[in-house]
């Protein structure tokens, strides 16, 4: 893993670029390339070379980046923002950053400095966008066209939510859901709930969220939602808000676009609406990291690995398939197992001639779901976890 000092100078060579950002490509620092594509200010201590740049709000870690281990380092994890990070100033002194909290007996904000002494919590967990692996879908989306590195696996420390309820006085009667909004800049002239981030998860959820301030053992920088973020272990990307500013137990889901109409699964040409699903719980999802699809690989024994994981029911076991589904041979669990909200580390070692290959994995949950072979259709392409599109193909020689 990348210490603490490394990280922590590209962080500050990374405040150095954004200043001078007008000088190169608008938005981006000038001097970080992935993909021919420069990676933008907030993220340019991240490692460029593993890395495919989509965007200023779309950075995706490629399949070989996520290595063998468990815990995706810093400098590889996916960035995704649905509004521009807030300014570097917010950093200079994260523990001053307040939280506004509503909805319990005794509502009040508190600093990020008083929230540390309520209690503290690291929970391992697989952040992933709700659009990974929208690039499989044939009718293009709009948005990043993520393959498989729009999810890592890190550890988030921070305090427990039930631990600030409690200090609170608890949870109003009546309040169904937790509502959480970002500290996000909202461009001028723009009404509020079009663009601001506010995302409504059921209230139950403050029973395993925390409000983290730091990621992998290092302050919470501001690419990943520093200095405190919402993390609702289980749930997609963007429920995890980011430079949370409000917390309010609710009676009713917000009514900002995010939540109304936006990250809601709907047959393809349909608009978003309250009443269609909405992007909570992750299914259940495994795919391969090595190979990697990225060059040749010689002849005798290889070992295929990946991950799996899912935001409901634990993992069960993992299937391997070095012939396109035609034929399945169980796999090892490898690595620690880091709680309910980790992926699983698999391999199968695999002897492989000349030729070309289709390799690709399916999990098995311990409720008895199985990672189902095709994609389920839908406007935003999210949620896609179909064992067939996630296949790598691979040359041996």
């Amino acid at each position: 893993m990348t210490t603490k000092i490394d990280t922590r100078r590209r962080q500050f060579l990374a405040a150095s670029a954004a200043g001078g950002a007008a000088a190169g490509l608008a938005g981006f620092a000038p001097s970080a390339l992935a993909q021919g594509k420069p990676l933008p200010p907030v993220a340019a201590w991240k490692d460029a070379s593993r890395l495919i740049v989509y965007s200023a709000s779309g950075v995706e870690t490629k399949r070989s980046a996520l290595g063998e281990g468990v815990i995706t380092d810093n400098d590889v994890l996916f960035l995704r923002n649905n509004l521009g990070a807030p300014s570097e100033s917010i950093m200079a002194n994260p523990d001053a950053w307040s939280v506004e909290f509503d909805g319990v007996t005794n509502a009040r904000a508190m600093t990020v400095g008083e929230l540390k002494t309520l209690g503290l919590e690291t929970v391992a967990m697989v952040l992933q966008c709700s659009g990974n692996g929208r690039g499989f879908f044939a009718h293009k989306a709009s948005g990043s066209q993520w393959k498989v590195g729009a999810a890592g696996c890190s550890m988030w420390t921070g305090v427990p939510m039930k631990a600030v309820v409690e200090a609170l006085g608890g949870v109003r009667q009546g309040m169904r859901y937790m509502t959480s909004t970002g500290g996000e800049t909202i461009p001028p002239g723009v009404e509020p709930k079009k663009v601001m981030v506010e995302r409504s998860v059921p209230w139950n959820m403050m029973e395993r969220a925390i409000l983290a301030w730091e990621l992998n053992g290092e302050a919470l920088p501001l690419a990943h939602g520093g200095p405190v973020r919402m993390i609702v272990p289980g749930y997609y990307g963007v429920n995890n808000v980011k430079y949370v500013k409000r917390v309010a137990f609710t009676a009713d889901e917000t009514g900002a676009n995010i939540q109304a109409s936006g990250y809601r699964v709907r047959p393809i040409g349909q608009k978003g609406a309250p009443t269609q699903s909405t992007m909570w719980d992750m299914n259940l999802k495994s795919f391969v990291t090595s190979p990697s699809g990225e060059g040749p690989v010689r002849a005798g024994m290889v070992q295929v690995n990946g991950v799996a994981f899912s935001g409901t029911s634990a993992v069960k076991a993992v299937e391997v398939s070095i012939d396109g589904g035609a034929t399945w041979k169980p796999a090892s669990f490898s690595g620690p197992l880091l709680g309910p909200y980790a992926w699983r580390r698999f391999v199968l070692p695999v002897r492989l001639a000349a030729g070309t290959y289709s390799i690709t994995s399916r999990a098995i949950a311990y409720d008895g779901q199985v990672q189902p072979e095709l994609r389920v259709e839908n406007e935003r392409a999210y949620a896609h976890n179909g064992w067939r599109d996630h296949a790598v193909k691979v040359t041996v020689a």
